[in-house]
This record gives structure tokens, sequence and C-alpha cells, in this order.
């Protein structure tokens, strides 16, 4: 459905047809979201967690990046649902569960959470959730984050965005943050983003490969920034109104 979906993008504004015929070649979602959309047409009672597939967009970058900041304008401009893989881990290890008192133990030990404990506590949050769009931020960290997210959720994200910014402004910003976090220093930081370099651009180079990658230079104002990225979201809500009103076409 989605392949047929792309024709159409030539009717769209020129301004967005690039992200339009980027949307509509990358967006296997929408042949699973039109199913569902189908079945309701003809009548069938799709269960409301049913209806619609999940779509999923990974957030990278490195440390002082600024991809939280563009999570929440994401978050206040297209209704997306925000999912940050360091929060849940925190807020497992307040709750005093077995498995909080699992992961406090790891990081005390110096070692990384088992992706496992990741990837399950992410994919509750996605289950219990009324929504159907997703911005995971800082997750998958690794390779065997990635692999272990599409083994155990069966699916793979919809869109990846890397915030690429230069190794000195983001020492800066996170210096000046001022947040109280004690790697939020020097030494720390250099330390950072050589672990982030080694682990994560393996990530980013097969989403890339993939064709799923979009790389947002993040150097400039929150403003300046986010209008490099509105038109990635503005353009899969055009090719999902598009699928949809093509589909009642069909169903009349």
């Amino acid at each position: 459905m989605w392949r047929r979906v792309a024709s159409f993008s030539s009717f769209i504004s020129s301004s967005n047809s690039s992200f339009l015929t980027q949307a509509a070649c990358r967006l296997n979602i929408w042949e699973s979201l039109t199913t569902g959309i189908a079945q309701q047409a003809k009548g069938v009672i799709v269960p409301k967690e049913k209806a619609k597939a999940p779509f999923i967009t990974f957030v990278l970058g490195g440390p002082g990046s600024g991809k939280g900041t563009q999570c929440m304008k994401i978050v206040e401009t297209f209704g997306f649902t925000h999912l940050s893989a360091g929060d849940l881990l925190r807020r497992e290890i307040s709750s005093n569960s077995a498995d909080g008192a699992m992961i406090l133990d790891t990081i005390k030990e110096g070692k990384i959470v088992p992706s496992q404990v990741t990837v399950k506590l992410i994919q509750k949050e996605m289950e219990v959730s009324d929504n159907h769009k997703f911005l995971i931020d800082g997750f998958p960290r690794t390779e065997e984050n990635r692999i272990a997210f599409e083994r155990i959720t069966g699916v793979e994200p919809n869109a990846v965005l890397f915030f690429d910014c230069l190794e000195e402004e983001m020492v800066k910003r996170v210096l000046s943050r001022n947040q109280g976090r004690v790697d939020d220093n020097l030494e720390t930081m250099r330390q950072r983003l050589k672990i982030f370099e080694a682990l994560n651009l393996p990530v980013i180079n097969y989403y890339s490969q993939r064709g799923k990658l979009y790389t947002i230079n993040a150097v400039g104002t929150v403003e300046e920034i986010f209008e490099q990225v509105r038109p990635i979201f503005s353009a899969f809500e055009e090719v999902c109104s598009l699928s949809t009103m093509i589909l009642c076409i069909q169903q009349c």
C-alpha cells in the first residue's frame, strides 16, 4: 500500500516533496497500519491496541547534542510519547523491585545493564500507552542493544534521528548546564564521547545502510535545529493521511 502512496507525492506541497518521497519509501509500517483501517472500513471491530501499529523513532546523539530538548519539541508538536531509557532505568531502581536492585548493583559494579532488561522496560511502557507514536531517547547505545530490541519486540524503528554535533560544542553545553551530575566534568565528558563514538556509531551506520537515518545538524538555536526536524515528521503525517484517504476511497 505505501508503495502506491509514494506515487501521489507530486500532489503535495513541493517544499515537502523530498521528505514525502523519503517517508513514503521508508515507511513499511503503513502496510500494517492500513490493514487495521481497512478492517474497520469493512465493519470489522478492531481492538484499540491493534488498530495501529507502533510508530517508533530512535533518537540518538552524544551527551550534550540537544536530543532531549528536541524530543520535547517533537512531543509538543506531533504528539509523540517520549521514552528515555535512562529515566526508565532510574525509575525501576527507585521502585525497589528485584529488577531495580539488580540494575543498581550492575551500575555500581561499573557494568552495562543487560539489553533485555532495558528493552523489556521500554516494551512495557509502549504496551500500556494509549499512544502509538514513540520517541525512544538514548537507545540503542550498542549493536547488541539494537539486536536485542528487534529480537524481543519483533519490530524495527520506522525512523532514526541522529543529532550530529561538534565535540567541542557538546562539551561546552554539558559543562554549562550545571545539573549537579557527577559525570558533568571535562575529563569524564571526553571519556563519554569516546565511548559514544565507539559503541553508538556502528548503530548509526547500520540504520544509514537501512535507509532509516535522518542526520540533524545539532549546532544552532533550539528553533533552528527543530526546523530541520519538523519537515521529517510532517512528511510522515502527510503520508499517513494520504494512505488513509486512499483506503477510504477504495472502500466506498
